[in-house]
Formats: structure tokens, sequence, C-alpha cells
């Protein structure tokens, strides 16, 4: 058996996410303290108390960063450790700490400040991503790279999360453009998402400009175990880490084929650790015959291990 652990990225947050796991693990706290101790306000309260920042990425990034690794270290104490290590987008990141690439505070510090390159480079309004459902990547491609080339603004593929669901995204009369060329086309079925700017596009070329020079402060380790990039969808070579963080956030995410790539590698067990159950809906569209756990709360830590274990 060949096991992937498998990290949530931003839209899988929501008020209360960890309060469970916490309450039957008060020893997990450590993370929630240590991310209080870096960012200078209670992630605790973040997490658990109704707040509209829980969904503004300079917040929304640490958070999910600080449950996800919490959640590992149930994992670890379980006696359950991963062969290779993915990501979605911010997801990525908590892999690199899992792998031992960045350090638990390291990370914190990184995304919050990924968050907040990331809305300046894209102020709320200006750009627009929309999910295109069951129609075919090359479609998809040829449509975003006519409306470039016709109206000077820029639309393009941002997400290849499975087969039959590609994100767009871009400026947002353009991506308006498209979406009524993939429904000309007979795309039956779009749905714009609620983002805070057109994330993983060259729009975002801004924030990662800023990101090469704040990358620059952190301490890059070899990786104890191997994480898969989502811009190469392989694994990323040490030494090559930084560089393809930068790319990451202006390049399309290339889930599904990195979970091509892992299948490749011979992993048969996948544990979507964090918030939601989106990666888990995803691996089912891409592959039905992985096994998939989840670690989430008390009652998906407990099914997980004894899957894994009993």
């Amino acid at each position: 058996m060949a096991i992937a652990f498998l990290y949530a990225g931003q839209g899988a947050q929501y008020t209360g996410m960890g309060q469970d796991l916490l309450n039957h693990h008060p020893e997990i706290a450590t993370y929630f303290d240590k991310a209080s101790e870096v960012l200078g306000y209670s992630m605790k309260d973040l997490c658990f108390q109704e707040d509209t920042q829980l969904n503004q990425t300079e917040y929304t990034q640490p958070a999910i960063l600080t449950v996800s690794t919490a959640f590992t270290a149930l994992l670890r104490e379980a006696g359950i450790t991963a062969d290779y290590l993915a990501g979605l987008s911010l997801g990525e990141y908590t892999a690199l700490v899992e792998a031992g690439v960045l350090s638990f505070e390291d990370a914190v510090d990184l995304v919050s400040h990924r968050g907040r390159f990331m809305q300046a480079a894209a102020p709320i309004g200006a750009g627009k991503m929309v999910a295109v459902m069951k129609a075919e990547r090359a479609l998809i491609e040829d449509i975003c790279e006519q409306v470039c080339e016709a109206s000077g603004q820029y639309v393009a593929p941002a997400n290849y999360n499975t087969p039959k669901q590609i994100v767009i995204g871009g400026d947002a009369s353009a991506v308006d453009t498209a979406v009524a060329k993939l429904t000309q086309a007979g795309v039956k079925k779009m749905v714009e998402l609620n983002v805070s700017g057109p994330f993983h596009t060259a729009l975002l070329s801004q924030a990662s400009d800023q990101l090469v020079d704040y990358l620059d402060k952190f301490d890059f380790k070899p990786q104890r175990v191997p994480v898969i990039s989502n811009t190469t969808a392989t694994a990323h070579q040490d030494g090559q880490v930084k560089d393809l963080l930068i790319q990451q956030v202006m390049k399309p995410v290339k889930w599904s084929d990195s979970i091509e790539y892992l299948i490749e590698q011979g992993v048969d067990t996948v544990i979507e650790i964090g918030p939601g159950k989106t990666l888990s809906s995803f691996m089912k569209q891409i592959n039905k015959e992985i096994k998939i756990y989840r670690v989430e709360d008390e009652e998906t830590l407990q099914a997980t291990i004894a899957g894994l274990k009993g």
C-alpha cells in the first residue's frame, strides 16, 4: 500500500473547523498557539468564532494551514505516514511543512503574506473565476486563446481540477466572453466561483514578484517525503522548490495531472486532510479505484485509523 496525503486549499474553510478534533485531542492546541504567536492574533478565535475575516485570503491561508498541520500530527501519532504529499494551491505549503522543507512557523508567516500579496495583486472585482463542467480541455484552452487575441484582455485555465472540471480565470469581461463562447459551443454547465481574485493566472504576476523577495527570508530544507508541485504535476526537486512556489501563484494548478502522477508512482490510497471534502470529490472523478479516507473531525479520524490500521 502506498499512501498520499492530500491537503485542502482555499474555499474549504468554515467557522468551527478544527474545533471537534481540538476538543478530543487537546495536544494539538500547540499549533493554534504557535500560529497566534507568529501572526499576532488568536488563531482559535479566527477558526472557531463567526468572523468574516476567515474568508479574507490573508487570514484564510494560515487558518487552513494550521488546522491541516494539526490534523496531520494526529495521523502521525496513530502511526500513519505518507509516501507522497500533495496539496491544492495553498495546500502545497502544508505538504511542504509535513515534508520538512519549511518549519510550521515559517509556513504560517509565509502564507499570510502570500495571501496579502495575492489580494493586492487582484483587487476585489478586478477579475473573475468560473468552473467549466464536462467540456474538453482543448476546447476550453482554444476559446480562452481566441478571447485573449480578440480582446487584448486575459482569460486562461487556472485549475485543472478533474478531467471534467476546469476553472478559467482572468479579467472579468474576458471571462464573460469566454463563458458566452463556451455556451455557444454547447457547454451546458458553468459556475462562477466566490473568490476574491483570479488566482493562478497571469494577472497575479505582481504577487509572484513580491513572493520572490519574501521567500528569500526562509530556509528551505531537503524533502523527507516527495511533494508534488501544482505547477509541474511531478515531484519537487530539492533546490527548485522556491522557484516553483513563485510560479505557482500565477500558473495553473494541474491537480488532475498530479493525481495521475501519484497513481503512476503506485499510490493506491489517499487521505484528504483539512476542512471539507472537495479533494475526495475530485478523486472520485479522476479515479474510482483509489481508496479515499479523510481527516476533518474525530469521526473521520477514527474511521481513517480503523480503515488503515484495523
